[in-house]
């Protein structure tokens, strides 16, 4: 974990590709104990599937785009400057029913969501179709019991 301050420029950070696109880790676990903080562009069609996390609590605040988005039992039709904070145990699916790119912040708390993403984009880069069984035991490896189908 670093000991100083962390600052981004545009276009820095480590990169992931996730459904074609850039996540960039703003913060991670090896910056912080506390968050880790992810600029995400979330593709046109994408979505998370809804999901539940037992410990994390998750934010999200739109820069740019539209997004559609279930929040326990709420639908939330997410434009810029909506933010939306997740406690562990709320149901929800993060996804972009639009036909732009929608560019959001997200922040994963406790830090170490970033293995996740950056496992799950090895998988998807081996081309075909991901084996359910290893998806499952990612998931569950970083807080994540799906509810339904990931789509992307």
């Amino acid at each position: 974990m670093s000991a100083k301050p962390i600052i981004r420029r545009p276009g820095e950070g480590r990169q992931v590709r996730l459904a074609g696109h850039p996540m960039t880790c703003l913060v991670t676990g090896d910056d912080t104990r506390h968050t880790s903080m992810f600029e995400w562009m979330i593709p046109p069609g994408f979505s998370t599937g809804l999901h539940v996390h037992r410990v994390q609590e998750e934010t999200f605040y739109v820069l740019e785009g539209e997004c559609d988005w279930q929040v326990g039992n709420e639908r939330v039709r997410a434009t810029p400057g909506t933010y939306v904070f997740l406690p562990p145990g709320v149901p929800h699916n993060i996804g972009n029913s639009s036909d732009k790119i929608a560019r959001v912040l997200m922040t994963v708390s406790p830090p170490g969501h970033e293995r996740y993403f950056e496992e799950l984009a090895e998988i998807v880069a081996r081309g075909g179709a991901a084996d359910p069984a290893e998806i499952a035991k990612l998931r569950a490896r970083y807080d994540t019991d799906q509810l339904s189908a990931l789509r992307s």
